[in-house]
């Protein structure tokens, strides 16, 4: 991101994700390409341009599950960071990928006819009543639409212009096109009769992990960060939520209110100060990272603001909201009632 909307230019990082993630692309159409014929369940005679579309099928599909397993990886384990910092271009990656599959696609099997290859590819095969047979392309058509759309819209500008919540919960429709995905290939796998048991399982199996890791993750705290549920309302509405001792410095306790909004109680310097948990960027866990420089840092991709009065530093302008606390002993206390975003709140000593 440039503070001065210059051109943004590839870092080392984003160089070294992307040339290991092209070459693992690659490796695995290459080898797919050469190994796949010699296994149980792939029939040999089988001709290369059909290879070559389960090649690039597959090898979407694979990534298209490693992508939604990023995020839970992140929350289970920070060493998956910096894989998650740069996944939109692991989306982008992916919708290439597909768009590759899908090209294949038309171009063999509508090589010869006389309709045109978008208009044959919706109505050569109609047999929408039976389950054998059943025209599993459609599954498809509508998963590369969904990840087309969210390639598109990746860019910073399109968050900006829809707002983050928008554009997250544009972007969550990532789930809906990886499940269309996941019934486009197993009914793809359905129409071959010689399918074996190994084949299939390189279809069942990612699925189950990207389920299995959800409800993991769903269930786990970060270890950077500390999640209570602060119920009990006492007199003046404050509601305690733990010592002073409870909290390392420069991390977070995480607060969830009734309502389920969640605060993130941060440790600096001998202080105590309160902010929303819900990045401005894209709502990223803020209690998940740390302070960096004075400033409450995003795990996600390292957005700042200022812990007193939750305003990013300059040049950036962007503002979160902030919360009242106060001590008793060792108790910290919390005033659940937000301020407005860049409101400044005197930090609790500790």
């Amino acid at each position: 991101m440039s503070a001065r909307y210059k051109s943004i230019s590839w870092n080392r990082s984003k160089v070294v994700y992307d040339t290991v993630l092209a070459f693992a692309i690659l490796a695995f159409i290459l080898g797919y390409l050469k190994l796949a014929p010699s296994l149980p369940g792939f029939a040999s005679a089988v001709e290369l341009p059909i290879q070559r579309i389960r090649a690039f099928g597959s090898c979407a599909f694979l990534m298209l599950s490693v992508l939604l397993c990023i995020g839970p990886a992140a929350r289970l384990d920070r060493r998956f960071l910096p894989l998650l910092y740069n996944r939109r271009h692991f989306g982008v990656m992916t919708c290439v990928v597909a768009a590759a599959h899908a090209s294949f696609v038309l171009d063999w099997y509508f090589a010869f006819s006389r309709l045109d290859p978008y208009v044959g590819l919706l109505v050569a095969n109609t047999s929408y009543s039976q389950w054998l047979g059943f025209p599993f392309e459609i599954f498809g058509i509508a998963a590369f639409a969904i990840l087309l759309v969210l390639a598109v819209t990746s860019h910073d500008f399109w968050l900006k212009f829809f707002t983050p919540p928008v554009w997250k919960a544009l972007h969550m429709s990532v789930y809906a096109a990886y499940a269309l995905v996941v019934v486009h290939v197993a009914f793809g796998a359905l129409q071959d009769p010689k399918m074996s048991v190994l084949a299939m399982s390189f279809f069942l199996v990612p699925p189950a992990i990207v389920v299995v890791l959800h409800i993991v993750a769903a269930s786990h705290h970060s270890p950077s960060s500390e999640t209570v549920k602060a119920s009990a309302v006492t007199s003046e509405s404050w509601l305690p939520v733990g010592s002073v001792h409870d909290i390392r410095d420069g991390r977070a306790k995480v607060v969830v209110l009734d309502d389920d909004s969640e605060v993130a109680i941060f440790r600096h310097s001998g202080k105590f100060s309160a902010v929303t948990n819900a990045c401005a960027h894209q709502n990223g866990p803020l209690g998940e990272g740390r302070i960096v420089d004075g400033c409450v840092t995003c795990p996600w991709h390292g957005f700042q603001y200022r812990p007193d009065d939750g305003c990013a530093p300059p040049p950036f302008t962007e503002k979160i909201a902030t919360y009242r606390l106060k001590r008793e002993g060792e108790l910290l206390f919390l005033d659940p009632r937000a301020n407005p975003p860049g409101t400044y709140v005197k930090p609790v000593e500790l």
